[in-house]
């Protein structure tokens, strides 16, 4: 049986929401007490350095790991409490990179992100080739749908994985370093892509080393270190350079350019 129905939410609405939640691999524990929402229409950069809780925050939120301690709230309703298959049709996963075994059609790859709306058997419907269209055509890349995934290059692999993501037409997506292997036009076009998706009404949360990034595209950010959050909210109010000394651990200067600023050592 196909997943149910969604709640549509409205831009500026909660759609998930953290609650003080803890995690720890054996007697380390890596998460302390973390509380964050996440809204509709929002892009929220989630910035620390390695080790800082980013990665197992994500797989918390994504259901991949159970939380020691506190909840997280899909809508309504706590995440412990949707199957996988549920899950899937309301919350998308875009990796940093992924190289399939198998020499997928770039349209066979986004054709993916149908899966969890799919019955049993999993037959394509005119409903899951409109979505597949849709999604190549926001990103892009629809002359491309009849080419080998494998033989594109990297900015066009991260677009296909974020086309898959859309075809999944969950109402929340997690991106982790996306660009992290980009050259510099991709970044940008990777950027420049999900802060448009955001903008459209999907809640989009990114995991990113760059403050610069977090600073220029993102509506919010929170900043992690050893597990916990030590500021968020707005990204032009907390990105601040005492912030990122504190994050960092070393001397950090901010400059002006224009209208932009940027961060350096």
């Amino acid at each position: 049986m196909a997943c149910d129905a969604h709640k549509i939410f409205q831009a500026g609405e909660t759609m998930m929401e953290v609650k003080k939640i803890s995690f720890a691999y054996g007697r380390k524990e890596v998460l302390k007490d973390v509380s964050l929402n996440i809204t509709a229409g929002r892009l929220l950069g989630l910035l620390g350095p390695n080790g800082s809780g980013k990665t197992t925050l994500f797989k918390c939120c994504l259901g991949f790991l159970k939380v020691k301690s506190g909840r997280i709230m899909l809508g309504d309703k706590n995440l412990s409490d949707y199957s996988a298959r549920r899950l899937a049709a309301h919350v998308a996963y875009v990796p940093q990179e992924h190289k399939p075994v198998f020499p997928f059609l770039v349209r066979e790859m986004v054709e993916m992100g149908r899966t969890p709306h799919r019955g049993v058997p999993p037959v394509s419907s005119k409903g899951d080739r409109l979505a597949v269209e849709r999604a190549l055509e926001r990103v892009g890349l629809r002359d491309l749908a009849e080419e080998n995934f494998i033989h594109l290059s990297a900015g066009q692999r991260q677009l296909v994985l974020v086309a898959r993501a859309l075809a999944q037409q969950a109402s929340l997506m997690f991106l982790d370093e996306p660009t992290s292997s980009l050259d510099f036009s991709n970044q940008l076009t990777v950027w420049e892509t999900v802060r448009d998706i955001a903008a459209e009404g999907l809640a989009v949360v990114i995991c990113c080393h760059d403050p610069n990034h977090i600073l220029w595209f993102c509506d919010e950010v929170a900043a992690l270190k050893e597990g916990r959050i030590l500021a968020s909210g707005p990204a032009q109010s907390v990105i601040r350079r005492k912030l990122l000394e504190e994050i960092y651990s070393r001397p950090i200067n901010t400059e002006l350019i224009g209208e932009r600023t940027f961060i350096y050592p």
